[in-house]
């Protein structure tokens, strides 16, 4: 009789399409992923405030002090941080000395100088008429002045407009605030003729009046004309006796140390420039105490964001522990378990993410808009604070993941 070989052990028998191992596309994990944010749309809702709450937060305390600090340094701009002003030191007499006629073209090589403009004392006469005495005594002087003169001192015109290279070869002229006072034109009216006023003994035209000039006091009291016209009919010589620039704030302090032998290579010691304005330090001190702030405030409040974030992904892992057990009992493996839960936390924080870098730019830009600040928001805020919510719901979803899916189906289900 044949003896019947012996059967194998089952653990060598052969498998089945029951027992493959089945794996999940990116598109099947995170549609079964999004199963329970879909489900629990509340329950997600409140879990998605608590991280967009975080990163607003983050985003405002960083994007308000930044729109604050542009401001302030436009105002800080506006008193002349980034400008020089070069006179012609008199000698042991009462005579005024002048800049070379080719100083203008010398400042304007210098590197760092992004304009440059020249007044010259043409030390001519005022009259508001020609029945009355010179004006001289009342601290007017007549300038002869560039056409880009207004931009360099940051300078504007209350009315009127300012002299043109086409009016800037005709007799016409600009006063200053104080001289239009002074000379009784408070104010010109559009469609009215132009006033004149008398300097030597030739009329010019008034077609224009200045506001008050902070940077530069003396224009206020000036009465401007064109530097070809003050040449051809002042006889000016070209010579300026008063330079102002603008330069880069970086090197205000570079060019302020080069301008004096730039100017007058011969003497340089009949140069005198101003110093750079006080604001300059003040803006730079303002600078560093603002991004040490930032530092700070984006710190915490990342901090509060990441806590608020971990405790709503692990209780929400945590919670659902019977569903979890209900999937390991219908043949879900560990990794899938981990997998479904890993991507609901990424997508999670992820919409959290999204809703807090919205809040907190519509918090920013209102706010700005409030104080009438220009609105500031910084890039590396957001991209952080997304990146963060992301990574941080990824952190707080691999612990509780991890451990559910080490639960045997019966104890899931039975710690539910």
């Amino acid at each position: 009789m044949r003896r019947l070989p012996r059967r194998r052990s089952g653990h060598h028998r052969p498998t089945t399409p029951h027992h493959r191992r089945v794996r999940l596309s990116p598109a099947d994990l995170l549609r079964l992923g999004l199963v329970g944010i879909r489900t629990r749309r509340m329950r997600a809702a409140l879990s998605a405030l608590g991280i967009s709450i975080g990163i607003a937060t983050m985003i405002v305390v960083t994007g308000i002090p930044a729109s604050s600090q542009r401001a302030l340094n436009a105002d800080l701009t506006a008193l002349g941080t980034d400008r020089l002003q070069a006179v012609a030191d008199r000698t042991s007499g009462d005579e005024t000395v002048s800049f070379p006629p080719e100083s203008l073209a010398m400042v304007r090589r210098i590197g760092p100088v992004r304009a440059v403009t020249g007044v010259a004392n043409t030390h001519a006469v005022v009259r508001r008429s020609d029945r009355e005495g010179a004006l001289e005594a009342s601290g007017m002087t007549v300038l002869a002045a560039q056409s880009n003169l207004l931009g360099v001192i940051n300078a504007k015109m209350r009315s009127g407009r300012y002299l043109s290279s086409a009016t800037g070869r005709i007799p016409t002229v600009v006063l200053g605030s104080v001289a239009a006072a002074r000379v009784g034109i408070p104010d010109l009216r559009p469609g009215d003729p132009p006033p004149l006023v008398l300097i030597n003994d030739r009329w010019f035209s008034v077609i224009g009046i200045l506001r008050s000039v902070p940077l530069a006091p003396d224009i206020d009291r000036s009465v401007l004309v064109g530097w070809e016209a003050a040449h051809s009919m002042l006889g000016f010589d070209r010579r300026p006796t008063q330079l102002f620039l603008r330069a880069d704030e970086s090197a205000v302090e570079d060019v302020h140390a080069v301008l004096p032998a730039t100017i007058n290579p011969q003497s340089p010691s009949e140069v005198r420039v101003s110093r750079p304005s006080d604001a300059l330090a003040a803006k730079r001190s303002t600078e560093a105490t603002f991004s040490g702030l930032f530092i700070g405030l984006a710190g915490v409040a990342l901090l509060v964001g990441g806590i608020g974030v971990a405790n709503t992904m692990v209780i929400s892992v945590l919670e659902r522990r019977r569903e979890i057990g209900l999937r390991r009992a219908l043949g879900a493996n560990r990794g899938q378990i981990r997998g479904q839960f890993l991507t609901e936390s990424i997508a999670l924080s992820g919409l959290g993410g999204l809703a807090g870098v919205a809040l907190g730019v519509l918090g920013t830009i209102g706010y700005a808009a409030y104080r009438g600040w220009p609105p500031v928001v910084p890039l590396p805020a957001v991209t952080s604070g997304l990146g963060g919510a992301v990574l941080v719901g990824v952190i707080a979803g691999v612990y509780p993941a991890v451990r559910a899916s080490r639960l045997s189906p019966t104890a899931a289900l039975a710690s539910a």
